[in-house]
């Protein structure tokens, strides 16, 4: 491939690497939204303890999955471009996702 091809190639996959499954991800964050305030309704309405520890592992494991599934994404798409670009670019985003996957398993 040429240069100018691959620079068409590398302007055409520039976007963010979850914009296939925005969609996706919206709906899930939705859901998402709806467990905290479900978790908050049932601490106002003074629900069980264990009750409420179990929708929050729920409400946990669930923004483990969106998070996951963008850093899926992020590696596929925006750190294989990044290498396709070079070296200096490769790197910078290898710590990055280093970085957010060290912040995810905290």
């Amino acid at each position: 491939m040429d240069t100018t091809h691959e620079a068409v190639a590398l302007a055409e996959h520039s976007h963010h690497g979850y914009i296939t499954d925005k969609d996706k991800y919206l709906n899930r964050l939705k859901r998402i939204e709806g467990q905290a305030r479900g978790i908050h309704k049932m601490v106002e309405d003074e629900k069980y303890c264990i009750d409420i520890l179990t929708q929050i592992s729920a409400l946990t494991s669930a923004l483990q999955a969106v998070a996951v599934g963008l850093l899926d994404d992020h590696l596929r798409h925006c750190v294989v471009d990044a290498a396709r670009s070079g070296e200096a670019e490769a790197d910078a985003k290898i710590t990055e996702a280093t970085q957010a996957i060290a912040r995810l398993v905290r």
